[in-house]
Formats: C-alpha cells, sequence, structure tokens
C-alpha cells in the first residue's frame, strides 16, 4: 500500500511540475529566440575581424549571447537592415542615415555590441 502511494505521489509531482514548466516561460527562450543562421553570421564576421582563432570563436559566440540577452532578435534584424540599406549610395539610403528614430534603433544595437565586447573580450 505504501508502494502504491508512493507511486501515486510521484506521478502528482511529475505532472505537477510539467504543468508549471508548460505554462511558464523559460529565460532561455528569450536569449535563444535569434535564428542559428544569424548567430552563425555574426560569429563568422567577427572572426574575421578577431582571427581566425579557437579563441575567437569563443570570444564570438559570447558576444552574440550577450546581444541576444540585451536585445529582442525583431530589433536586432531591424537595426542590420537599417546598417545595410545605409552603406548604399543614393537620395533613398538617406534617410535611414538622418532619421533619429532609425539611428536610435541602430544605437540600440551598437550598445549591445559593446556590452558583448566588454563582456566577453
Amino acid at each position: 500500500m505504501m508502494r502504491i502511494m508512493a507511486m501515486a505521489a510521484a506521478v502528482l509531482l511529475s505532472a505537477a511540475a510539467l504543468s508549471l514548466t508548460a505554462r511558464a516561460p523559460r529565460a532561455a527562450d528569450s536569449v535563444n529566440d535569434y535564428p542559428t543562421a544569424t548567430r552563425a553570421d555574426y560569429v563568422f564576421a567577427c572572426m574575421q575581424v578577431n582571427g581566425q582563432t579557437p579563441e575567437a570563436l569563443a570570444k564570438c559566440s559570447c558576444s552574440i549571447d550577450v546581444i541576444a540577452s540585451l536585445l529582442p532578435y525583431d530589433k536586432y534584424e531591424e537595426a542590420e537592415t537599417i546598417m545595410r540599406v545605409r552603406q548604399r549610395a543614393g537620395e533613398k539610403a538617406e534617410i535611414f542615415r538622418t532619421n533619429p528614430t532609425l539611428r536610435g534603433e541602430v544605437d540600440d544595437l551598437r550598445r549591445a555590441q559593446v556590452e558583448g565586447e566588454l563582456r566577453c573580450f
């Protein structure tokens, strides 16, 4: 009888734990919302600048993790797009260089990148 009660208690505890983990957002989810290809692209570019070494790989991987913890992916993607358009010549790209709102989005990304460098390099 004790064995059946212990098994029942274990089943109830397991069900309760599963219920809680299914409902609660995990902190890792917010950090891991960046697609793998985006993380890899960042790490490859970072390694180009910092050397093709295992140490650079570790530091660059750390850096994108810090950025991901500070900036949601949609904000990262917007800022990256703005920065790419800014590099183009012409009147149409000028708006991306002079608009204060767009400049603020890029500044947020740059602050996150600086924080990544401070923590990881």
